[in-house]
């Protein structure tokens, strides 16, 4: 959009002495001719853009000037990078410092800009919690969110089950999950993730740690989360699917074991294909496979396909 192309130019033409046309072309992935439309339409907006002539010339800004984006506090700068989520945002107590990050950047845009966030704002909206779920927000995340912000370690009691552990953290991030805060956090030479609605005290330290400067915490969350799904499958049923079953199988289980089960089955002469799908248990796996009705049938183990049976008569005694 060329809104946002002008803006670049400028914060471009601020960050260096002096750019050519091709220079900025290649940066913008435009053509100089565009480079020069842009720079006219910047100075008419009041940009002090000035166009030096000649075969060492270029585009630079006249006088030092400078974008009303330098104001911006550090909290301010953080809190935008999450401006859109807005719900994290007040739970972490961060909505007042993104609020005023974005009266500045607004205040910052020429006038005929000046209508982009609100035009954003009616068109995308993120809302990471899942359907008919609102987990409460855990009374401790404020001062978890500090800690990470300010690199200082923290002393956590944690809940695990019928009894409490104390664990000294390094916390390096923050991660929302379905409406459900963990916190990625250094415990001696390890890295590990907790809920930090499971929380039940936490003090934090004055002096920051030092980080690991390789740690990238998407990374460590996709291939933590993927281990711990993996970890829940201790079961294996044998399922018989029509190819609705087969189809609608990633929706009522984990979806990655269930595309591989589909990927490695075995066609029946009936059309069906046979899969062995690992589950978490044949309790979950009873719950789950429900929903698919006749589009799948248990084959083993038989336990499970029994309890399935008497499902299917009770229905049927239920709607005779």
């Amino acid at each position: 959009m060329r809104a946002a192309r002008l803006i670049r130019l400028v914060l471009l033409l601020q960050s260096r002495p002096s750019m050519t046309a091709a220079e900025l072309a290649a940066e913008l992935e435009v053509s100089e001719r565009t480079i020069t439309r842009d720079a006219l339409a910047l100075s008419e907006a009041g940009v002090p853009v000035y166009a030096d002539r000649g075969r060492a010339g270029g585009y630079r800004l006249v006088g030092g000037y400078r974008t009303r984006l330098t104001g911006l506090a550090r909290g301010e700068v953080e809190a935008l990078f999450l401006s859109g989520l807005p719900g994290a945002l007040r739970e972490m107590g961060l909505a007042d410092a993104a609020s005023a990050a974005r009266l500045k950047v607004s205040a910052a845009l020429l006038p005929s800009l000046r209508d982009a966030p609100e035009a954003a704002g009616r068109r995308f909206h993120l809302d990471a919690p899942a359907w008919f779920q609102e987990p409460p927000t855990p009374e401790l995340l404020a001062p978890v969110a500090d800690a990470v912000w300010g690199d200082l370690p923290v002393r956590a009691v944690y809940r695990r089950g019928e009894r409490t552990v104390t664990r000294d953290l390094e916390p390096y991030g923050l991660v929302m999950k379905a409406g459900v805060w963990y916190v990625c956090a250094r415990s001696g030479s390890s890295y590990r993730t907790y809920r930090v609605d499971r929380f039940t005290e936490v003090t934090v330290g004055e002096e920051p740690f030092e980080r690991d400067p390789d740690f990238e915490l998407a990374a460590f969350w996709t291939a933590r989360s993927a281990e711990f799904a993996r970890s829940l499958l201790r079961a294996e049923v044998v399922l018989r699917l029509t190819g609705e079953g087969a189809r609608r199988l990633p929706y009522v289980t984990d979806r990655a074991a269930a595309h591989e089960a589909v990927a490695a089955g075995t066609p029946e002469p009936d059309g069906r294909l046979r899969v062995v799908l690992p589950v978490e248990s044949e309790e979950v796996a009873f719950g789950q496979l429900l929903g698919l009705g006749p589009e799948a049938e248990v084959l083993a183990p038989a336990a499970l396909r029994e309890r399935f049976a008497a499902a299917a008569r009770a229905l049927a005694g239920r709607y005779a």
